[in-house]
């Protein structure tokens, strides 16, 4: 099974019982999370798990779109490792024998599965599906209720998200179908919608699990919220007053910046009542997007907490390790930006937060920087596992340190990518600053372009001082420098 035996994962030292996993990714998840210091976010499920383990302030995603972060997570490798910097194109027509997570746990003898969006399906992208133990278990991504919020008909995102045949004779191309509503608020329970379902999904694997203990089971659960369209139902629409929720305060491109590197419309744009030739919404519009934000999140964490309830009712958590994963960050009207597809902060900074009995202690935090593909290898060392040895690159840390250890800092920075423009952005992190460096992927005559933003004098990133600020952007880059060359650059 494309090589999966070739690359057996040996076990560092005898272990009388395997820890279960319990990997819950969340899309479009940004750290607007009560834990995490948000006053208006109402997330008290996964503020509970974060007081039970080890959060990470200052964790970073490789890259922030849903199918190459999600690419990193499952490979372990960086996107400027593999190429998969894209929709439509499958990390098995690149490394075809590349051994992804669950697979890897799956040689070590557990049982793995998958449900909701793990992988990102749609857009020209696929399951994988020599991943996992049984049929993945899939749901919707953009799903709707009330019937005005289509018109009636396939909207774009939905075909996108089905992966609709867009070309096909007498089948209209996908800017050609109606926009989808960008928000709605029936009075129906939770699973009228997708993540309530995969909450209840998850519930059943869990019992199932607990009556037939005979394998250690790795469980990837994901949930869609906060993801556009913010179709949640009204009860947490109802737990916010959007007159009190913040709007951004500053709305312009950063000084300086290069004007390839902003991003203008894109995926917000596939939905309506968002204006399409207009970069600034109106407050209202405005408020109306960052309340459906927090309403999502807050349906989003009130399945979290049916899962993790389910898992301590059956006492299997004395003996699960759970991690929880945005898979990236998400623009709410800052630099005029909505959604992700930036190399900026809101797009990049993520939560991640792990629950290891035996190794986290309660209420931990950490200023350690963690990366999407420190997962992969982090989870195998807290398994008793050796560091994967498998065809593609695996590029992460094992973090095991940290999590035993707030304190202990492993590394100083952390990398990741963008392209936009023709040009790919390679991002230096630091406790300080972010540094990116922006080479044209195919014309080796245009001149290399830099940003620099110092987080703090200027934590919302109003002005690129790359010009200013020559001998930082030197010690940047010579840190970046020591990666490999990002596969696509000339």
């Amino acid at each position: 099974m494309l090589a999966l035996l070739c690359f057996v994962a040996s076990p560092v030292q005898a272990q009388q019982e395997k820890p279960n996993i319990l990997l819950i990714l969340v899309d479009d998840l940004k750290p607007n999370l009560g834990v995490y210091g948000d006053e208006h976010a109402i997330s008290p499920n996964i503020d509970e798990l974060a007081n039970s383990g080890m959060r990470f302030d200052q964790a970073y995603c490789n890259q922030a779109v849903c199918v190459s972060s999600r690419y990193n997570l499952i490979l372990g490798s960086r996107s400027t490792s593999t190429g998969l910097y894209n929709f439509g194109k499958e990390f098995r027509d690149v490394i075809p024998d590349a051994v992804t997570m669950p697979q890897y746990f799956r040689s070590a003898g557990y049982t793995a599965e998958s449900m909701g969006k793990v992988f990102h399906i749609g857009h020209g992208n696929t399951n994988d599906e020599a991943s996992w133990s049984i049929p993945h278990w899939k749901e919707k991504v953009i799903e709707y209720v009330d019937p005005e919020s289509t018109q009636g008909q396939l909207t774009r995102e939905e075909a996108y998200f089905e992966n609709t045949p867009m070309y096909i004779k007498d089948t209209p191309p996908n800017h050609e179908l109606p926009r989808g509503a960008a928000w709605e608020s029936p009075d129906v329970t939770d699973e009228a919608y997708a993540d309530g379902r995969v909450a209840r999904h998850a519930i059943d694997r869990l019992r199932y699990h607990k009556s037939h203990d005979d394998q250690p089971f790795f469980m990837a659960v994901g949930f869609a919220r906060p993801h556009l369209p913010f179709s949640v139902p009204k009860k947490y629409w109802d737990l916010y007053d959007p007159e009190t929720l913040p709007l951004a305060d500053y709305e312009k491109s950063p000084e300086n910046a290069p004007e390839f590197a902003m991003k203008h419309g894109g995926e917000i744009n596939q939905f309506f009542p968002i204006p399409t030739q207009q970069q600034l919404f109106e407050k209202d519009l405005q408020r109306k997007l960052v309340h459906g934000y927090y309403a999502s999140l807050s349906y989003m964490d009130a399945q979290v907490g049916k899962v993790l309830r389910e898992l301590e009712r059956l006492e299997l958590d004395e003996n699960t390790i759970v991690v929880l994963w945005g898979d990236h960050g998400w623009h709410l009207g800052d630099h005029g930006i909505w959604t992700k597809h930036t190399n900026y902060e809101q797009a990049n900074r993520i939560p991640i937060i792990f629950r290891a009995p035996g190794v986290t202690s309660p209420n931990g935090s950490t200023k350690q920087f963690a990366e999407t593909v420190d997962i992969f290898p982090t989870l195998a060392a807290l398994a008793g596992l050796d560091r994967p040895d498998v065809p593609q690159p695996i590029d992460g840390t094992n973090l095991v340190p940290s999590l035993k250890d707030g304190g202990k800092i492993i590394k100083d920075h952390a990398y990741h990518a963008f392209n936009r423009g023709g040009y790919l952005g390679e991002a230096i992190r630091t406790d300080r600053y972010r540094m990116v460096r922006w080479t044209h992927m195919r014309d080796k005559n245009k001149a290399v372009e830099y940003e620099l933003y110092d987080y703090l004098d200027d934590p919302q990133e109003t002005r690129n001082i790359a010009a200013d600020q020559a001998a930082i952007v030197k010690e940047l880059e010579a840190k970046l420098d020591q990666y490999p060359k990002a596969i696509g650059l000339p």
